[in-house]
């Protein structure tokens, strides 16, 4: 299957919410970053490769994993970019093409439970049918 990249940094930017081309370069996020010497590809990169359009690298690396979701890049950045949302972006893109978390209609008999809310149920579907 091939993966047109342009589509993939849209999709990316839609569901992050994030402007990358307000990113300066400081590279504030990545000092503040309690996993930078775990990853191979560190916050403020993360920020430059979705404004440049390579994200299948992003989507490729370790780091996706790495990253804490502490948002201290998000508290720690002068112009208001959220690189932990351009991370957490790319890994629901990975999650959703590996074909995990996914919840079809005719799977939920088998969830159902009678001590189970139906909120539960509703908004498990609503998240993970996608």
């Amino acid at each position: 299957m091939l993966v047109d990249e342009a589509e993939e940094t849209k999709t990316i930017v839609k569901v992050s919410g994030v402007n990358a081309k307000k990113c300066m370069k400081c590279g504030k996020c990545s000092a503040t970053c309690p996993s930078f010497a775990e990853m191979d590809i560190h916050p403020h990169r993360f920020v430059s490769m979705v404004e440049e359009g390579d994200v299948l690298a992003l989507m490729q690396s370790k780091s996706l994993w790495k990253c804490l979701s502490c948002f201290a890049c998000v508290e720690r950045c002068p112009r208001g970019v959220e690189p932990a949302n351009l991370i957490e972006a790319a890994r629901l893109m990975v999650i959703r093409e590996r074909g995990r978390n996914r919840l079809k209609a005719e799977m939920i008999p088998s969830l159902l439970d009678e001590r189970m809310p139906q909120q539960l149920l509703v908004s498990a579907f609503r998240k993970y049918s996608k």
